[in-house]
Order: structure tokens, then C-alpha cells, then sequence
């Protein structure tokens, strides 16, 4: 998903650690160090990292800059590859008839379990060279002056990736910006503890 679409989902976070001063010339350094990394020549199932906002084959960010007027905006590229399990099924059980063959030559009859193991992930890793991964990107942008970051997804896993890898980047923990997050932000101190106290409403009430 990208926010510069016509239309865009996105979950909202606020940073929970004070920034220190010297991250903000290091931004970019730090964008380089944990950028994707292309698995196109390798037999890798995932692979993900930052990458530039504008172009999402620019892991460098020779054409682009992060820093867009007081906002931070980047791209969050997740590739993944997978072998269809009708492949990996057929492509499997040529490998056990071929053991059988090696092992029918030698006396025996059955082949270890350990052995089905070590074929199934050899014939997993031969597979996983003919099969081109898949890209996708996810935007992220934050706000400086606020400390808001969004990230246009709203899939529990891809963001717990996402905030995790941000974690990794720059040393910053994000919080999920809910309702009751913005409500505990907005209120007084004092009435804060009035949240705890509220009681989800019963609406089919009104229906009887």
C-alpha cells in the first residue's frame, strides 16, 4: 500500500523513547545499514529491509532523500517466494522414488525418517532457485515534530515486522496510537484514570 494512492489504510504510532539529538544527522546512515537486501540470486523464502520512498529498487537512496520537510518518509520492502504445495508434493515424491531405488540396491527396504527430512529440504531448496520472489512495499512516514509515525498497513503481523525492524534501526520503541492512547494523551493527568473505569456499551439493547 502507498499513501500517495487514491486511497490508503494505515496504522498510526507515537514514539515512546526521547529521541537523541545525534539520530537525526544519522538517518540515512542508518536507513543504508538495515535496507532490503535482493534475494533474486538465492535460494532465501523472505527478505526485508527500508528502502528509498520514491523508488523501491533504491536501497541506497542515491536519487532520493528521507527527509522530506518535516516529515521522515521511507519504504519498508518485504520479498517473499513460496513453492505451490502441489509442486512440493510431486516434486517430493520423485526424490523418495529415487531414494528408494539407491537404498532397494544396498538390501533395504525403508528410508529413515531423518533421511525424508534432509530430501525434503533439499528438494525445498532446489525449488526455491526457479522461483522468483514476490516484492511488496509499505510506506512509512514520520512526522518529526510530533513523533507520529504511519505505516500504511493495517496487518497485525506485517506491522509487528515492520515496528520490530524499526526497533532494530534506530533504537526507538513504537506504541499503537488506539483511541485509548489518543485519549490518554489529550487528557488531564488527573482525569486519566477515569479510562480504566469505562464499560463497553451494549448496543443490542436498542434492538429489543
Amino acid at each position: 500500500m502507498s499513501f500517495s494512492g487514491s486511497g490508503c489504510a494505515f496504522t498510526r504510532y507515537r514514539i515512546l523513547d526521547e529521541i537523541p539529538q545525534d539520530l537525526w544527522p544519522n538517518i540515512l546512515s542508518k536507513l543504508r545499514q538495515y535496507a532490503f537486501q535482493d534475494i533474486d540470486e538465492i535460494p532465501e523464502e523472505r527478505s526485508w529491509g527500508w528502502v528509498s520512498f520514491e523508488d523501491m529498487l533504491d536501497m541506497t537512496w542515491e536519487n532520493d532523500i528521507p527527509e522530506k520537510g518535516s516529515y521522515l518518509a521511507f519504504g519498508f520492502r518485504l520479498d517473499t517466494r513460496s513453492i505451490p504445495p502441489a509442486v512440493m508434493k510431486k516434486h517430493m515424491q520423485l526424490a523418495l522414488r529415487e531414494e528408494l531405488k539407491k537404498i532397494e540396491e544396498k538390501g533395504k527396504k525403508f528410508i529413515a525418517r531423518e533421511r525424508k527430512k534432509e530430501l525434503r529440504e533439499l528438494v525445498k531448496l532446489r525449488l526455491l532457485r526457479h522461483v522468483y520472489p514476490v516484492p511488496a512495499v509499505f510506506d512509512v512516514i514520520w512526522s518529526v515534530d510530533s513523533g507520529i509515525v504511519m505505516i500504511s498497513s493495517v496487518q497485525p503481523k506485517l506491522l509487528d515486522l515492520i515496528v520490530s525492524h524499526f526497533t532494530l534501526t534506530f533504537g526507538l520503541h513504537l506504541d499503537p496510537l488506539t483511541p485509548y492512547a489518543l485519549a490518554e494523551k489529550t487528557m488531564d493527568p488527573a482525569d486519566a484514570e477515569q479510562l480504566d473505569m469505562i464499560e463497553a456499551s451494549d448496543f443490542t439493547a436498542c434492538l429489543k
